[in-house]
């Protein structure tokens, strides 16, 4: 890859390595961070990557330092709040899109990143596979049952009214 292609590289895919970052951290500067070492890597295997896979290259380079960065903050804090139950009162939430930025935020951390990768970002299987490193039938039943679990929590009548 040479210096022009890396500028497509950036021009084409930040924006989207940061809205995956930041929807499965929901933390902007995080995300910042990761999306900067993200490109700061692509910059100095350049050689040895292809432009054509640049964009696979920076999300599972963003998915792992993404991981990297949670566990050490898991190690560091031993107070981490805990994630509420799947029965969350929605009341008084009348955007649906916050209903489900809500709803996913309560999946856990490979479920909603593999949500995102399909659902979000359009990734295949294989594609998310490769980024996270799981089989493709893992890949598969993560996202049957983080579906399903949206489906239970955005499906109650009272959620969405």
């Amino acid at each position: 890859m040479n210096t022009k292609e890396y500028n497509r590289a950036v021009d084409a895919f930040a924006d989207k390595v940061f809205r995956f970052v930041k929807s499965n951290t929901g933390n902007r500067q995080l995300a910042e961070d990761v999306v900067q070492d993200s490109f700061e890597r692509l910059w100095i295997n350049r050689s040895s990557v292809d432009f054509d896979k640049a964009k696979s290259y920076l999300f599972t380079t963003a998915y792992h330092r993404m991981i990297d960065i949670i566990r050490k903050e898991k190690r560091i804090s031993y107070t981490n709040e805990f994630r509420d139950d799947a029965t969350h009162d929605f009341a008084g939430i009348t955007d649906l899109n916050e209903i489900l930025h809500r709803a996913v935020s309560k999946l856990g951390d490979i479920q909603r990143t593999v949500v995102l990768l399909r659902d979000y970002e359009g990734y295949s299987y294989q594609e998310i596979a490769g980024i996270t490193g799981l089989s493709e039938t893992q890949v598969k039943v993560y996202i049957f049952r983080a579906r399903k679990f949206l489906k239970e929590i955005i499906g109650k009548t009272e959620n969405v009214i």
